[in-house]
């Protein structure tokens, strides 16, 4: 790299075009953020090198990861070693021959009601005695399975988002720069009122603030964490010794939704509804009914 203009300064740059131009890529900011991190922490001097790349995917997920997971991480550095390029022409862009092609979508984790509700139960008990981590966490994690919604649909609510008396949500731009509403199912609504009552003990909150708070030090009161939530969700993970039924290599937060919407599917043809004519307002809006009647009753 040019002893100038460090690595890190060319992705911050680099994300700057790109999110100007409308781009969110919170995965490849995070991907680049690690990649830059770990090329100071080997003392990597010149061009970046495909070798380089090669053994900074290889580490992803502490170096347990198979060789699809290594040929994601190396995918996400591909737009920017292209755009570097043109400030640094010796820089390498890695390409497929490293790790093969990246395979195409595997089956997600579907959760059942009981995993849900020992999830929500094992939240509950997170300390220390008298914070707010236990509340936030459970009703977090409660409403991503109630609602279908992703984290970052879920972290990113502010308070004036969450409309218990009309028992409504906006989702400001989510996925694709859309926005959305979903309703609430009461149970629902009741858990998001409680986690309000409980957090106003604690927290001053604005319509402008956050809906979940992180519990802790100078960030009381700030938003949670994407990082921080799913470190929380990792933990409560191994502690519940659950066996992955899916092809990620272990449960992750994210198969809430596609439990959600699996719910809800096989919910319809219980009841004999026209999958095919609600297919698309599943899709577009991931209507929060009663999905989990066990998930929804353990919020209380």
């Amino acid at each position: 790299m040019n002893a100038r203009v460090s690595l890190q300064a060319r992705v911050e740059q680099y994300l700057a075009e790109r999110r100007g131009l409308g781009f969110e890529l919170h995965t490849m900011g995070y991907a680049l953020a690690r990649f830059a991190r770990y090329v100071a922490e080997v003392g990597h001097r010149g061009p970046l090198t495909a070798d380089l790349m090669a053994a900074w995917a290889r580490q992803a997920k502490d170096g347990q990861g198979n060789r699809a997971t290594a040929a994601r991480q190396l995918r996400l550095l591909r737009p920017f070693t292209r755009w570097l390029g043109q400030f640094e022409p010796a820089t390498e862009v890695p390409d497929e021959a490293i790790f093969g092609s990246i395979p195409g979508r595997v089956a997600p984790h579907i959760y059942r009601e009981q995993e849900i509700v020992e999830l929500l139960a094992a939240a509950k008990q997170l300390g220390p005695p008298g914070s707010l981590r236990a509340a936030v966490t459970e009703t977090l994690f409660g409403l991503m399975a109630c609602s279908g919604l992703r984290i970052s649909e879920a972290l990113g609510l502010q308070e004036a988002d969450v409309d218990l008396k009309a028992g409504v949500l906006t989702i400001r731009q989510s996925k694709f720069g859309k926005s959305r509403l979903v309703p609430l199912h009461p149970s629902a609504v009741e858990a998001l009122a409680r986690y309000r009552t409980q957090r106003a003990r604690q927290v001053r909150t604005t319509p402008e603030g956050p809906f979940f708070v992180a519990t802790r030090g100078r960030r009381l009161g700030q938003p949670v964490s994407d990082r921080q939530a799913h470190r929380i969700f990792d933990r409560l993970r191994k502690q519940l010794g659950w066996v992955d039924r899916g092809s990620h290599g272990a449960p992750r937060v994210h198969d809430l939704r596609h439990s959600f919407a699996v719910r809800r599917l096989v919910l319809w043809h219980e009841q004999g509804v026209d999958i095919n004519q609600r297919m698309l307002p599943l899709s577009i809006s991931c209507r929060a009914t009663k999905s989990y009647p066990a998930t929804t009753s353990a919020m209380r």
